[in-house]
């Protein structure tokens, strides 16, 4: 019985890890074309795990392994790759209908905005931290 239960368990928890694991690449490839980044230094790594925890506490969905969540990872990710698309014009669309309208739409690439404004200054503040202790 336990391994019944451990076995659906492990189905479920792999498929929203992936999900979630996407969308960090996708955040790390934006960041390491970000000039911020590059000029201050910050592992592209680092601020897109931040990036994606301050973004996901404004994401649809009430838990992590919940499928609006899930949705909504997988929609995000589109949504930064929506550059390399070969037709961005029908990947705009799409991603009107999977958020639901242009105003839902708007409002992720806000909180994403705004989640990464928020990581740059937790970033900064923590090395100008560190320069101070340095000296």
């Amino acid at each position: 019985m336990k391994k019944i239960i451990l076995l659906s368990l492990s189905t479920l928890l792999l498929p929203a890890c992936a999900d979630r694991n996407e969308y960090e690449k996708a955040v790390v490839e934006q960041m390491q074309n970000e000039s911020e980044v590059k000029d201050y230094k910050i592992a592209p790594e680092y601020i897109g795990k931040c990036v994606v925890e301050k973004s996901s506490k404004k994401m649809h969905g009430v838990f992590p392994l919940d499928p609006t969540r899930l949705l909504a990872y997988r929609n995000y990710t589109k949504m930064l790759k929506l550059t390399n698309s070969t037709d961005p014009k029908k990947t705009l669309e799409e991603l009107r209908n999977d958020f639901g309208s242009a105003k839902d739409l708007a409002e992720a690439r806000s909180n994403y905005t705004e989640s990464l404004m928020e990581c740059y200054s937790i970033v900064i503040a923590e090395s100008e931290s560190e320069a101070k202790e340095k000296k």
